[in-house]
């Protein structure tokens, strides 16, 4: 059977959960979304946070939460997901597509800054979203003080935990709100999900001034059920990732090929990307041949799709052309992560 390159980490308890919530015949929004909400600001410190469908509108919220109006804005890197772009541009904001460090594949404040200074001339910009690409941590405290409303997106990076961090997500953060979904694809696999919350006082009321929300908008309680047993087993499901990543790592070392450098933080091992010296097309076709599945890392990134000039966002761009993806997550089995691993020291 082929070893994928992402799984969803659905275990017995995560599936029981589920089976109790349909039990008592209520899967819609209701009190597994309350609980969910109740667990996760132990591990967030939030002031006040919104269980909701759909990181759409998440990301739709918390534009309107800013003031944003249309034909402003919004800074976004450009090895970002693909969906931002469709975001943005449907409230009638205007994406700003921003290079990235070649050392962590994330933006940088300079990065920004360069950004800015080569904006359209008239056009004002209103937000910054932090997408910490692949678990990699941005320049928290140089990009804040740019004075820019900050949007940051945790969905890749919880767990990854910075020099001054005490809990599992980035300290000092300069969001005002932030994001952590609970897509398939995310640290926290939930089916589907998102928690859009606020850690300031004065920026909950914003949420808060949204009013009463659809039911719609609201996240089920079958995927609240399997998020809640998500956070619990988090800091177990980190071990099992660092513990296959170690094995990986000292078999990339045998190679000519290169990692993403997590500085000043320790990764989460949200993934396990390698920057390749030699065509994606021969490690791919390799791969294959031992039944182990290889993605290119950011196919579905506004660069990867082509939307993004190569001249614009020069290192997005290598990146996007040379950066593979090997499977890493906790159902992994030591023995799977051991071929995958051979795999690796072995690479063309």
């Amino acid at each position: 059977m082929k070893t994928e390159v992402y799984s969803p980490t659905i275990k017995r308890k995560e599936m029981a959960a589920v089976l109790t919530a349909m039990v008592e015949e209520k899967i819609g929004p209701g009190e597994q979304a309350k609980f969910l909400i109740q667990t996760a600001k132990e591990k967030l410190k939030f002031e006040y946070c919104l269980a909701l469908r759909s990181p759409v509108i998440a990301f739709q919220l918390a534009f309107k939460a800013l003031g944003l109006e249309k034909g402003q804005g919004v800074v976004v890197s450009a090895l970002s997901p693909l969906y931002y772009k469709r975001v943005i541009e449907d409230m009638g904001l205007v994406p700003l597509y921003c290079d990235v460090l070649p050392s962590s594949a994330s933006v940088g404040r300079e990065t920004i800054e360069k950004t800015l200074a080569e904006k359209p001339g008239g056009l004002e910009v209103r937000c910054v979203v932090l997408h910490h690409t692949l678990g990699y941590l941005c320049d928290a405290a140089g990009i804040a003080e740019l004075e820019i409303p900050v949007i940051e997106d945790h969905s890749q990076c919880y767990g990854t935990i910075n020099g001054n961090s005490e809990g599992d997500v980035p300290a000092g953060s300069p969001g005002v709100f932030t994001i952590l979904g609970l897509e398939e694809r995310n640290m926290l696999t939930a089916g589907g999900g998102v928690l859009l919350y606020s850690a300031s006082r004065r920026d909950a009321a914003a949420l808060r001034n949204l009013g009463e929300l659809p039911l719609e908008y609201g996240l089920p309680d079958m995927n609240a059920a399997l998020a809640i047993v998500q956070f619990r087993e988090a800091e177990k499901n980190l071990l099992k990732r660092r513990e296959i990543a170690a094995l990986y790592t000292q078999a990339i070392q045998r190679t000519r090929h290169k990692r993403f450098i997590p500085h000043g933080a320790e990764y989460n091992n949200y993934a396990f990307p390698v920057v390749l010296e030699t065509g994606v097309k021969d490690v791919k076709a390799y791969a294959r041949k031992k039944d182990i599945a290889v993605e290119n890392a950011f196919d579905d990134t506004p660069v990867g799709c082509g939307l993004v000039p190569p001249e614009q966002c020069p290192e997005a761009y290598s990146l996007s052309l040379r950066t593979v993806l090997f499977p890493l997550y906790p159902r992994l089995s030591m023995a799977d992560a051991g071929k995958v691993a051979k795999l690796i020291m072995t690479l063309p």
